[in-house]
């Protein structure tokens, strides 16, 4: 069994006595839970004020002589006011926070019988809140005549309705929550501000798999590694935050890389390997791009969520890893899920809490607060604050939200932009010059994208054959495409794409060479023209 650490208030007046041998005539609360012989309480912690001193020296002597195996560890917490809700809560949140809790390793219980109603009240707010990683115990006293001088005791899980009256502190607990999920940023975004707030419960209530879906750069996996904070800042996980891309796992890689290998697996196995599963362990697996896997894998990942369980490669017995999992995707998995690249079993599991984030075009209003946070984290990485004048800001921004920013790459193209102008502004202010210049570069980023997705083979090629096709073969084809449609013949053509290397030539038929490059990538004259 783990060992048990009660976490409890002196009470100054339930707990008080003479400083004698009447002492035990009475029934003390915090010397009582230490009197039960079905109770072994390996560690009390005893939180006391000041004033109370001498008191807390004699219970911690009485706790020793009934239960010598009990080690008491006392805590010094004063309240100028024990009856000032604000200050109780916060002192108390802060000694929740600071207190290096291990529930893979304790147990704890909560005592609620002493001290004063505020104590009490803020001790099962902090407890149902998982910032106190244990359940509650309630003491009573029993009849001296039954001879259950210990009193009774109970572990109590309260209706959290039964404290209507303190709505509104849940909801400051709440709104921190999900600032805490938005790094802080103040964002403005009334459909983003209530999918975080929704996310804020999911992550407090559910060890479920989490699906986040989305653009690329819209910020999937920053948010992830949030959760992951909160929730170890609740206590509620212990090990570490593994992130993966699946897409950068391939071939006969990927099953090690998750799942492990045992030595000798195969070729060049020499030692074991744990793999990023057990790695995440207590903890939090983000599998981001996870439309990427392949089937065997999907599989693996499948029994790994249902089970807790799965088999390392070249393994004949089972390991075990208890992780949450978030997965990110940029696609939309029904459709891959139709097409048979994804497992319909398995986005099923996924998509309990399913969230899709908008991309930053979709959230101009965000643009500014994020202006901001991005300044702000070039100056922690770089040691250096930069800020922009009046003109310069104002530039940016109304570039910023124009329909010519079309932010292709989200977040991570605002972050890149910031990055740019702040590097470059020597004097630490980013002046109109260079907001000019970034807009510009901007506008060719952007540009440049949309005249390769215009070029024009999609209306000619299918998809699955344009994906294939190397960037090389695509401009040099578009370019072929261009000159054919711009000759009235395929010979006219042929003379047009190959006037040097035909000077080179003793005989050379033009449109033959043509239709030959054309049927490389199955495309006909015809095909061609008739696409003007």
């Amino acid at each position: 069994m783990k060992p048990l650490v009660v976490i409890g208030f002196l009470g100054s007046t339930l707990d008080a006595g003479k400083f004698g041998p009447t002492r035990w005539n009475k029934w003390r609360p915090s010397v009582a839970i230490a009197m039960h012989e079905d109770l072994r309480v390996d560690r009390f912690v005893l939180i006391h004020g000041k004033q109370h001193g001498r008191l807390a020296d004699q219970v911690a002597a009485d706790i020793a002589s009934v239960s010598p195996e009990t080690e008491v560890d006392r805590r010094l917490l004063g309240f100028d006011d024990p009856w000032e809700f604000e200050e109780v809560y916060g002192k108390l949140l802060d000694f929740a926070r600071d207190y290096p809790f291990d529930p893979d390793k304790e147990d704890y219980l909560i005592h609620i019988t002493t001290g004063t109603h505020v104590v009490q009240i803020c001790l099962f707010l902090l407890t149902e809140a998982r910032f106190l990683p244990g359940r509650l115990l309630q003491t009573q006293p029993g009849k001296r005549m039954d001879g259950n001088f210990p009193g009774r005791l109970s572990m109590i899980d309260l209706d959290l309705s039964r404290y209507d009256s303190l709505a509104s502190r849940f909801a400051v607990q709440m709104a921190e929550g999900s600032s805490f999920l938005k790094s802080g940023i103040e964002t403005r975004n009334t459909a983003f501000n209530g999918l975080i707030d929704e996310i804020e419960q999911v992550a407090g209530r559910s060890k479920a798999p989490i699906l986040l879906t989305g653009p690329t750069g819209a910020g999937k996996s920053q948010l992830a590694r949030r959760i992951f904070e909160l929730k170890k800042l609740k206590h509620q996980v212990s090990g570490s935050f593994v992130e993966v891309n699946c897409a950068t796992l391939r071939g006969d890689g990927a099953m090690s890389a998750l799942f492990g290998h045992v030595r000798g697996a195969f070729t060049g196995a020499a030692a074991e390997r744990a793999g990023l599963l057990r790695t995440a362990d207590k903890g939090m697996l983000f599998l981001d791009e996870i439309g990427e896997l392949g089937a065997d894998e999907q599989a693996m990942i499948l029994r790994a969520i249902e089970e807790k369980r799965f088999l390392p490669v070249g393994a004949d017995k089972e390991v075990a890893s208890d992780f949450q999992l978030i997965a990110g995707t940029n696609k939309d998995l029904s459709v891959a899920v139709a097409n048979g690249t994804f497992r319909d079993d398995l986005l099923a599991r996924l998509n309990l809490w399913t969230f899709a984030l908008p991309g930053l075009a979709d959230r101009r209003e965000d643009i500014e607060p994020n202006l901001d946070y991005e300044l702000d984290r070039f100056a922690e990485r770089e040691g250096n604050r930069v800020t922009f004048n009046q003109e310069a800001r104002d530039q940016f921004l109304k570039f910023a939200n124009s329909p010519d920013a079309i932010w292709s790459g989200n977040f991570r193209d605002l972050a890149a932009s910031v990055t740019r102008m702040a590097t470059l502004s020597a004097e630490g202010r980013i002046r109109r010059e260079m907001v000019d210049l970034e807009i510009a570069k901007l506008d060719r980023l952007w540009h440049a994208g949309k005249v390769e997705a215009d070029d024009g083979l999609a209306n000619l090629i299918s998809a699955e054959k344009l994906e294939a096709l190397d960037p090389f073969d695509r401009v040099q084809l578009a370019e072929v495409i261009r000159v054919s449609r711009d000759c009235k013949s395929m010979s006219e053509a042929g003379r047009t794409l190959f006037a040097s290397s035909r000077t080179r030539r003793k005989s050379a038929n033009d449109a033959d060479r043509l239709k030959k490059y054309l049927t490389r990538f199955g495309l006909n004259w015809a095909e061609v023209n008739a696409e003007t």
